[in-house]
């Protein structure tokens, strides 16, 4: 039984204003849609004790305090909303933004948040609940296929930080809640109280909008109401530490043995996440993790229910689908269009054009795109193999420049 489980950040449209409403459930959440694929085990991973003292380099940070003994929600709330800040990444091609979470790191503002929060974005803007100033972030890194992503904010010093706990150590039945920017309303963070249903649960990520899906596994499941625009928060445990970030979520789940609903959210383990966030602040590039700017092609690939008006069609991320649908072929990845001035509009790719290949290997979904972009930066080439809409084919090699977060 396939149920979908959206991401939660909460996703802004052109023309719409602050609060557009939300689109049908249960992909009420954000631009993605989740699914359920059943549960796998997972190895724990390093103890976030060693992490914290590698994230928190500087000395003049106040980090939120622990308490040794389980603390009432607004207890918990008050400890751990100064460490917390709303993200609003936008993405000028499409005039469109996304609103969500993040986890303060450093006291000179680095920042853990989901990936799917920032990805597409030519700029982001970084509110800190703690001091309430505003900044400018650059995207340090990102990996998206454990949806995580390190932000920089600018000028940034004296930031309380998180208290953070090790994810490890969670168990089944342990009290939990959920903060973060819900609604995408920006001020006091949302609160939702529950607790830990499920561990190491695996779901498929699928984007409704680009189509690209990744596998995120070892996740903990809570019935915490996690809202859209809690993406990048804190899972927190009853002592104020923080064991998770909060990634995706679902309400009106069906139980094949039951007719009532209940909500489902999943967050990232904590150690997970700062194990990633260690690679990406260390500069360690991998298959998986993009360090720095991306490198854009320029292309836009249409989602399946793209309609002749253009209605649907997403942006252009490092590939062209940082807010863009897909449109996969047995062939290839066909295109709806390209940024004008962009290295594949240069190159003479146009909509109703299949790419084949990219830097000689074949792709055939926009996951394969996505994917083979991510060891490359702004002046690097790369080979694209394409066949236009008369089946002839073209391969040329072309020149990223500088583009939003793939």
């Amino acid at each position: 039984m396939s149920q979908n489980y959206p991401y939660d950040a909460y996703p802004g449209l052109p023309g719409s204003g602050s609060t557009p409403p939300p689109p049908p459930p249960p992909r009420r959440h954000h631009r993605r849609g989740l699914i359920l694929t059943g549960a796998v085990a997972l190895a724990a991973g390093a103890t976030a004790g060693a992490l914290i003292g590698h994230l928190n380099p500087t000395t003049d940070h106040t980090a939120t305090a622990v308490s040794k003994t389980a603390l009432s929600t607004s207890a918990i709330a008050a400890r751990v909303d100064p460490a917390l800040v709303d993200v609003v990444a936008t993405d000028s091609y499409q005039q469109a933004y996304s609103e969500g979470t993040g986890i303060v790191l450093t006291s000179n503002g680095e920042i853990l948040t989901n990936n799917h929060v920032i990805e597409g974005a030519t700029s982001v803007k970084v509110t800190d609940v703690g001091n309430g100033r505003t900044y400018t972030a650059t995207i340090v890194g990102y990996d998206a296929s454990h949806d995580v992503a390190v932000l920089q904010l600018q000028g940034a010093s004296g930031l309380t930080t998180a208290s953070l706990g090790n994810s490890s150590s969670v168990q089944v039945g342990d009290d939990v809640v959920g903060l973060g920017n819900a609604g995408g309303k920006g001020g006091t963070p949302s609160v939702a109280a529950g607790s830990v249903t499920a561990l190491n649960q695996s779901i498929t990520a699928s984007d409704e909008l680009s189509g690209v899906s990744e596998q995120l596994t070892g996740l903990i499941q809570t019935n915490a109401d996690i809202q859209a625009g809690d993406s990048g928060g804190s899972l927190v445990n009853a002592y104020g530490q923080v064991i998770g970030m909060d990634t995706a979520a679902s309400s009106g789940y069906q139980f094949q043995s039951q007719s009532e609903s209940a909500e489902q959210a999943y967050a990232i383990p904590i150690n997970e996440a700062l194990s990633v966030a260690n690679q990406i602040e260390a500069h360690t590039t991998s298959a998986d993790v993009h360090i720095g700017a991306t490198g854009f092609l320029g292309i836009e690939i249409a989602p399946p229910d793209a309609t002749s008006t253009g209605s649907g069609f997403g942006g252009y991320g490092g590939y062209g689908g940082g807010f863009g649908g897909q449109t996969g072929t047995s062939s290839g990845v066909e295109i709806a269009g390209t940024v004008s001035g962009s290295p594949a509009a240069n190159a003479g790719l146009t909509g109703g054009d299949v790419i084949t290949a990219l830097d000689g290997h074949q792709v055939t979904t926009a996951e394969d795109v996505a994917h083979a972009l991510v060891p490359y930066h702004p002046g690097n080439s790369i080979s694209v193999t394409w066949l236009d809409q008369f089946g002839q084919s073209h391969t040329a090699t072309l020149t990223l420049t500088t583009g939003p977060a793939a």
